[in-house]
């Protein structure tokens, strides 16, 4: 049966992500032994990793290491807490190594990407208040719709008022309106910039998604971005144009996944 090749990015080293079936990714400042690839070298864009966290590793990966990929092969990355599953039937409690995917699953024969399944939206009533006091004076009814509110209200309440929609502004025009639109109306979205695909589709994903947000660099910079919800800026608009991407751009499939918050060291 055939493996994917799945990329692990973590910022720790950890002898217990040692002993899983992935490719061991680097990223940060943190020092790491010769069991991790480390993005170094050729073109990449290292000294961004606190704004685009795994992104450096995506970004040195599709311009150093493309060419050595094969068309037929299955590429995809995790994360050191979050891992794909091999069923949409595992137990979550048994150990991870029982049940993390290894063996490309028979459903995906006629799909050319995985994405996770998606995570339904909720908005804390203290975010409303610090953060969304513009989109509650816009509309009082948000507060009584917390538990039900879109990628756009949620992006604005967790990261900046307007952020996104200046982002969203200048994305490609083929996609801007109606990216616009899906972050309006969704309550959902597919999570943590975790992605499994054939080369075409991940050379064209990176293609689009990689020169927007260096244009939202020219409008939101890097040194000024302060905080755990806006430092890795770049991070989240890319986790929010994934899900919309790859249900335009491809032919993907919603796969199970799991955070295991014992895979730290």
């Amino acid at each position: 049966m055939a493996h994917p090749k799945i990329y692990c990015i973590t910022n720790i080293q950890s002898e217990k992500l040692e002993k899983l079936s992935v490719n061991l990714v680097g990223v940060g400042k943190n020092s790491f032994n010769s069991n991790y690839i480390k993005c170094e070298g050729g073109e990449n864009i290292n000294f961004k990793e606190k704004n685009y966290s795994e992104l450096t590793f995506h970004y040195w990966f599709w311009k150093n290491k493309f060419d050595s990929i094969s068309g037929e092969d299955w590429i995809g990355f995790c994360q050191r807490r979050r891992f794909w599953l091999k069923s949409k039937n595992e137990d979550i409690n048994k150990p991870l190594e029982e049940i993390i995917l290894n063996d490309i699953p028979d459903e995906w024969e006629s799909y050319n990407a995985v994405i996770c399944e998606p995570i339904q939206l909720g908005t804390k009533f203290m975010k409303i208040v610090k953060r969304g006091w513009k989109n509650l004076i816009r509309d009082p009814k948000i507060l009584f719709n917390l538990k039900n509110s879109s990628i756009k209200l949620h992006f604005d309440m967790h990261h900046g008022f307007g952020i996104l929609d200046k982002a969203i502004d200048v994305l490609k025009k083929e996609d801007r309106e109606e990216f616009r639109n899906y972050v309006n109306t969704r309550t959902y979205y597919n999570p943590h910039i975790m992605f499994i695909s054939k080369k075409d589709v991940m050379e064209k994903y990176f293609s689009d998604v990689f020169p927007w947000l260096f244009e939202c660099e020219k409008i939101f910079g890097l040194d000024n971005l302060k905080g755990y919800d806006q430092t890795r800026l770049y991070a989240y608009l890319s986790e929010r144009y994934l899900s919309f991407w790859f249900k335009k751009y491809s032919n993907t499939l919603e796969w199970p996944w799991s955070i295991y918050e014992n895979y730290e060291k």
